[in-house]
């Protein structure tokens, strides 16, 4: 079991029971267009762009230019890489919690930002699940009730959300709280596809139509007929094939390479990334229409240390009955950065299952190699032993790797020897 070091389930509970309050402040501005008034009720993007959720029409201002977020603590707002910064009382800021009165200047223009001397409440779910999502914490209540809405919707939507947080689960829980439930749900990997696959893996493909291609065969778009696509990581979508898939997402239909041949589709666009599309939109690396067209209706995953109430529960969900050889002191998992969020959070107990609790731990923090482990992991079948050993020395070697190379993807693959789609999978499948 997982010795507590603390009372979990009352602290858990207090979460729950502290239905939060927030306030939703009103920004007030006048700009080429005229004045205007918005209440703020959630993360929203200001920019000069016509699918901003805030407009701002001034040239000076960036198509995508900032973020506001209502949070219990105040409204934080983000600059998204603007061509000439966003500014709170004069000062240049990349973010900042604004108070009441607060001046911000985007470009040309001068915005207010004032709260309501009242308090509204936030929706939250009754559950501590949505699919395969758990968590009691007030951020995951809040998420469930958006995923409910959104799941009411045929819009596309786009899950952001850094790795291991959960997306993919997101995407399923969405697709089967959906009409569409009973109809295909279909996964694909944008990170994990070459450039050069890509167009015929989405859209299928003629007999012929390149060197390899000894059969005709549907693409994923095709097989999602009536039900849902799971674009993963789709900011890693080549620049070449973006402007293919927003023709499709327009259009509904695709066309097999080699084909001239239209086919009708009737598919959901469910999309995830660890990006920040809106900053690679201002940076040139991803296209603004496309972009527009897949955030309908975004969804923000919080990380595992912003709910740290919700570690016992997954824990517990983790164990499934079986027994760490040591118990694991809670204090100790909740002081963990957990970079690789509940994925990590997952290997850790299936390490501590195998190996003693320190070394499991040792593992999150990069500290413990696998030479390192204790005698009990000698006591194993040779087996699970040897998959326990190559696993931790392969996730330690993409680590160092990665920090070697300053997280560039490419160079370390290089520098490994390694295919740039393959170090994908090993940092998706170790949480890196």
């Amino acid at each position: 079991m997982i010795a507590g070091e603390y009372d979990d389930e009352t602290e858990v509970r207090r979460e729950e029971a502290a239905r939060p309050l927030r306030r939703r402040p009103t920004l007030v501005w006048s700009d080429e267009a005229g004045a205007h008034e918005v209440v703020v009720t959630g993360r929203t993007t200001l920019g000069s762009a016509p699918g901003a959720q805030v407009r701002v029409s001034d040239r000076e201002v960036s198509r995508l230019h900032a973020e506001l977020e209502p949070t219990g603590r105040g409204t934080w707002v983000r600059d998204l890489g603007s061509r000439n910064g966003t500014y709170v009382e004069d000062l240049m800021v990349t973010a900042a919690l604004l108070p009441d009165a607060a001046r911000i200047r985007l470009g040309g223009v001068e915005m207010v930002l004032r709260y309501p001397p009242e308090l509204s409440p936030v929706e939250q779910w009754a559950e501590e699940s949505f699919g395969g999502l758990i968590g009691a914490s007030a951020a995951m209540r809040e998420l469930f009730a958006q995923m409910a809405r959104v799941a009411e919707s045929d819009a596309p939507v786009l899950i952001f959300g850094e790795t291991g947080t959960g997306k993919e689960l997101a995407a399923r829980a969405i697709h089967d709280a959906s009409a569409r439930a009973k109809e295909p749900f279909v996964i694909v990997d944008c990170a994990a596809l070459a450039s050069t696959l890509v167009e015929g893996e989405l859209f299928g493909h003629a007999r012929g139509a390149f060197t390899g291609a000894v059969a005709t065969r549907a693409g994923s778009f095709e097989a999602a007929h009536g039900g849902s696509i799971f674009l993963d990581e789709i900011g890693e979508l080549p620049p070449a094939m973006q402007p293919k898939l927003l023709r499709v997402l327009e259009s509904q239909s695709v066309k097999r390479l080699g084909e001239s041949e239209h086919r009708r589709i009737d598919v959901r666009l469910i999309a995830a990334t660890h990006r920040d599309l809106r900053l690679m939109v201002n940076a040139g690396a991803f296209r603004e229409d496309l972009y527009f067209r897949i955030a309908v209706l975004p969804l923000v995953l919080p990380p595992l240390r912003a709910r740290q109430g919700d570690i016992p529960l997954l824990v517990r969900h983790f164990l499934r009955g079986r027994q760490p050889r040591e118990p694991i002191a809670e204090r100790e998992l909740a002081q963990l950065p957990w970079l690789g969020n509940v994925r990590e959070l997952r290997n850790v107990v299936e390490r501590a299952c195998a190996f003693a609790a320190k070394d499991a731990l040792g593992t999150a923090v990069g500290a413990t190699a696998p030479a390192d482990a204790s005698a009990a992991a000698f006591e194993q079948p040779f087996k699970d032993f040897r998959e326990r050993w190559i696993d931790d020395g392969e996730r330690e070697y993409v680590r160092r790797l990665l920090e070697r190379h300053g997280r560039n993807v490419s160079l370390a693959a290089g520098a490994a020897g390694l295919d740039r789609t393959y170090l994908y999978r090993l940092i998706r499948k170790h949480g890196l």
